[in-house]
């Protein structure tokens, strides 16, 4: 990877990718995992890989409208593996922060939703907590939104893509914007806290026109935080099937990005990262206490990933719609026990764990807090990463090489591959995707 690449290289959401994990041998106890870890203020994730469709953009672990059979036995096998994950935590965890993802979480009926909730309470306890959880236009119902916020659910993500069927569709999201429209409806009516609509931008036939039209429309609902995602086709997505990129891509999509920049700016939003812009004034959901760069993950259901200090695990990764239902049918015949442990993973020593606290911090807006790398790792986050000086030489990187400026902000997803170690990169490289 070099910096004169494309500035969409990949979306560095997660480090290392799970396309770096390997089968663990032998399989490691979670009691032991933990044992010596921070417990008192871990994030807890659950994973529902379902959804009504598959967005053509999408590569993430789900399956579309699942036998009804199926989800039940999800439900009935994420309440066994809640159990023992507890179990093999010694009971003395504490979760400063709680998100429920997917696929789509409110794919589940009202009353599943509410087996979900007691679920969420078995592995992370009842205690009120900064709480995320995503929708979809077509399953945010009344009924569906009354569960979330009767459990404290305190910040509600959609994916809209865009405000014009058409580009919708183009993106191989067939929805109505009435549906749309109607979600956004309920959900204010619900009275989350906070409101999060996700956009897309570089869609065929998207112009500057028209992306300005889906930015209005969302700044109409005021919503406390957008994310803005540019396009990607990637490999065993519909879209990824059936397209490929095109000539001046890149350019379009940073035009209509510094667009956007400037509309939400003047709109009083302030822009925490490359996709995230948070309304001036609007609650965060963090909780007091969490830090990422810190702090461990506790993820539960088929999909979701885990991470301590030194071993990040997880399920085995899919993308091919075969591939991933086979993944949930192993998942979904595993005895309790299995889930005491932890297969598939990736160990990170000191040199992969000082390259994840700078990348999870360079890539916000906050950037890196020097004192603190220096208090966690004894060095210089300077001596450690010498090739920072060239994103200063080109303008990406403020003097003191603390934070990206606009310009680098807009490189963010050329500058995180970039800082992808060897190792990590070769066994990505290596990995089959399915």
């Amino acid at each position: 990877m070099t910096l004169d690449q494309s500035p969409y290289q990949g979306y560095l959401y997660a480090y290392p990718h799970k396309t770096a994990y390997r089968q663990l041998s032998p399989r490691r106890p979670l009691s032991e995992v933990w044992a010596a870890e921070r417990r008192d203020a871990l994030f807890g994730y659950v994973h529902l890989p379902f959804c009504e469709m598959r967005c053509g953009f999408c590569n993430l672990f789900t399956r579309a409208n699942p036998p009804a059979e199926q989800v039940t036995a999800y439900l009935a096998q994420l309440k066994r593996q809640a159990a023992a994950v507890r179990e093999s935590l010694a009971g003395d965890a504490s979760f400063a922060q709680l998100a429920i993802g997917g696929g789509t979480p409110t794919y589940l009926t009202a009353p599943e939703l509410e087996s979900l909730f007691e679920i969420v309470g078995l592995a992370f306890g009842r205690d009120r907590r900064p709480l995320s959880v995503e929708t979809s236009p077509a399953t945010a119902t009344p009924d569906r939104l009354a569960v979330l916020a009767a459990h404290g659910t305190t910040r509600v993500s959609m994916g809209v893509q865009s405000f014009l069927d058409s580009e919708a569709h183009a993106a191989g999201r067939p929805q109505r914007l009435a549906d749309v429209l109607a979600a956004l409806e309920v959900i204010r009516a619900a009275e989350i806290p906070v409101l999060n609509v996700d956009l897309i931008y570089g869609i065929d036939g998207q112009t500057a026109q028209t992306w300005q039209h889906s930015l209005d429309e969302a700044l109409r609902w005021q919503p406390e935080e957008l994310y803005l995602y540019p396009l990607y086709v990637r490999p065993l997505t519909g879209l990824g099937r059936r397209a490929g990129g095109r000539e001046g891509w890149d350019s379009q999509r940073q035009e209509l990005y510094h667009q956007a920049v400037e509309v939400l700016t003047a709109a009083g939003y302030e822009q925490q990262s490359m996709r995230q812009f948070r309304r001036a004034g609007a609650p965060a959901i963090d909780g007091p206490d969490y830090c990422c760069q810190d702090d461990g993950m506790v993820g539960l259901g088929c999909g979701a990933r885990s991470y301590t200090t030194s071993l990040h695990y997880s399920f085995d990764y899919a993308v091919g719609v075969t591939e991933v239902r086979a993944v949930i049918d192993d998942y979904l015949s595993r005895p309790p026990g299995d889930f005491r442990y932890a297969e598939i993973g990736f160990d990170l020593d000191q040199t992969e764990q000082r390259r994840r606290w700078l990348l999870k911090s360079l890539l916000r807006r906050t950037g890196v807090d020097a004192d603190a790398y220096r208090e966690r790792f004894g060095r210089a986050h300077t001596d450690d990463f010498p090739q920072l000086k060239e994103l200063v030489d080109r303008g990406w990187l403020t003097d003191d090489h603390r934070c990206l400026t606009a310009a680098g902000l807009a490189r963010s997803d050329a500058i995180g591959p970039w800082l992808v170690s060897g190792p990590v990169r070769e066994a990505m490289g290596a990995y089959v995707a399915r």
